[in-house]
């Protein structure tokens, strides 16, 4: 069994003080790679989470507007500040954000339906909104 499979963290640190030495020779080389792409995917997950929950908050202000609150403005506010954080220290996840929208929207409905206890036919079959809206301060869906 390689250190790898035994102790993470240690084949870790191992690998950053073999590359920071330029010792590419004695590197895990492989199992770098496969933990650079890891880490990549990662990013992704992150950027539909964060969708999903901001989605879920503008569906639940769009169709429950008797049920508004100040705690989902606020959650609304932080998701966008979140959301934009992330976009700038991953600026390449631009290419990725139809398809993030696609999935996160998938998810926001389902999270929707349960929490709101609407029908998921109540919301559109595809995301209403556009990046652009989701990030902006000042939008609101009515």
């Amino acid at each position: 069994m390689s250190l790898y499979e035994k102790d993470f963290y240690a084949w870790a640190n191992q690998q950053a003080a073999l590359l920071r030495a330029g010792k590419l020779d004695a590197a895990d080389i492989a199992n770098i790679a496969e933990e650079i792409e890891s880490m990549g995917r990662t990013e992704k997950r992150e950027l539909v989470s964060r969708l999903a929950v901001l989605l879920l908050h503008l569906l639940k202000w769009q169709f429950q507007p008797g049920l508004r609150s100040r705690s989902c403005a606020l959650t609304v506010r932080e998701q966008r500040r979140q959301l934009l954080r992330h976009m700038k220290d991953n600026p390449s996840l631009k290419g990725t954000l139809a398809e993030s929208i696609d999935e996160a929207y998938g998810d926001a409905v389902i999270a929707a339906e349960r929490e709101t206890g609407l029908s998921s036919y109540t919301f559109p079959a595809t995301c209403p909104f556009t990046y652009d809206q989701m990030a902006d301060d000042g939008f609101w869906p009515e």
